[in-house]
């Protein structure tokens, strides 16, 4: 049986730590921070003794040699190993937002001051340079992972999620259905963003205002709307046509969002319709983004 690698990698406070601590609770042997120059050694170690399921978080720490791991991870591909690369993402906003609730210092914070050292000192508009220069130290990594935005949820849910993804098979490509509401964002980890918010919207029937979209006379009430069969038909159509030609370019997670006004009715309906259509000839998975649970 080959390694199973789980590479973590994504921006400084959006949830590494997080995600790998859900890795170790599932029986994967974890190690954080491993430097880009022992990946290769290390994944033969592990090869050696049979190790069977490992996650490794890497970070912008790392910066000089980070532009060898694409290279790496083509290689460890090459000799079988089954490499599952996780990408953590977060909006500017709420990075900032997370560094001045903890006072930390942003890893590149020190790069910036050196760049910037005639200038004089603005912390908000330095921490805001930093993150855009992480992004731009990652981008060819986020290219070749599936990307999770951590924006909006809190930990339990991304250790949730983290756990769903991997539990899905390697081997084939594996649909996250998304529902999220338009008034707290489009999710960065989305392929494909379907907006509902022209369909009739059960919030404004005071009997169904409480409900959601699998709750059973919410389900009724949409079922019965040819503008919510339609979109779901139009939906339905492109994904039938375009799906096959990602899945034969060995894509492994393919996220599709619905999103309407709060995420509640449309948006979760139509996510719990489409993962049923599809479960059937693709592995498939759901999130509800607003609700409390996924």
């Amino acid at each position: 049986m080959s390694l199973e690698l789980v590479l973590i990698t994504g921006m400084s406070g959006s949830g590494k730590s997080v995600a790998l601590h859900a890795l170790e609770d599932a029986g994967y042997y974890c190690v954080d921070n491993l430097p880009p120059e022992l990946l290769l050694p290390f994944v033969t170690l592990e090869e050696d003794i049979a190790a069977q399921r490992v996650a490794i978080a890497m970070d912008v720490r790392s910066a000089k040699s980070l532009p060898q791991v694409p290279a790496q991870l083509r290689a460890l591909r090459a000799r079988g190993v089954n490499l599952r690369p996780l990408f953590l993402d977060s909006t500017t906003d709420t990075l900032v937002r997370r560094f001045s609730e903890t006072r930390r210092r942003h890893p590149l914070s020190a790069m910036r001051d050196h760049l910037d050292a005639a200038q004089p000192p603005d912390l908000q508009h330095a921490l805001v340079e930093a993150i855009e220069l992480e992004r731009e130290l990652l981008a060819d990594l986020r290219e070749q992972a599936h990307v999770i935005d951590t924006s909006v949820i809190r930990p339990a849910q991304l250790q949730a999620h983290v756990k769903s993804l991997l539990s899905a098979p390697a081997s084939q490509l594996t649909l996250v259905f998304e529902s999220f509401a338009f008034k707290r964002g489009i999710p960065v980890d989305a392929d494909y963003v379907f907006d509902v918010r022209m369909l009739p919207n059960p919030h404004y029937e005071p009997e169904l205002r409480p409900l959601t979209g699998r709750d059973a006379p919410v389900v009724q009430y949409l079922a019965q709307s040819a503008e919510v069969e339609r979109m779901y038909s139009d939906i339905d159509h492109f994904l039938s046509h375009w799906l096959p030609l990602l899945a034969q370019n060995q894509r492994s997670y393919v996220t599709v969002a619905v999103g309407c006004t709060g995420g509640q009715h449309r948006s979760v309906y139509l996510v719990e319709k489409l993962a049923a259509a599809y479960s059937a000839q693709w592995t498939t998975l759901k999130r509800h983004r607003e609700l409390e649970g996924f």
